[in-house]
């Protein structure tokens, strides 16, 4: 392992820490949807108990928003590596 590519090595770990991001949020969100779920129907005549405002609604959508960041950090963002090509190409043209 000692021939491997430190910025590719990096990458692979940024993008294994996203995935585990997502089964996390995909998790949890689903338990909250579901305690809200089961929270808002009443048992006793199987019917609904009224509106109840969808709180995990707030958990989704601001947890959903990181999550978007992670992944286009992660995957569309440009790269330390990338960066420093341009502007090496940049300071080269203009000699």
């Amino acid at each position: 392992m000692e021939n491997r590519d430190e910025f590719l090595w990096r990458q692979a770990k940024a993008r294994v820490g996203f995935k585990f991001h997502l089964r996390n949020y995909l998790i949890v969100n689903a338990f909250l949807w579901l305690i809200w779920l089961v929270s808002t129907f009443v048992y006793s005549d199987n019917t609904w108990s009224g509106y109840r405002f969808p709180w995990p609604i707030w958990a989704t959508l601001g947890w959903g928003i990181g999550l978007a960041m992670h992944y286009f950090r992660v995957y569309h963002g440009d790269s330390e590596r990338s960066m420093v090509e341009k502007e090496y190409d940049k300071l080269s043209r203009k000699d």
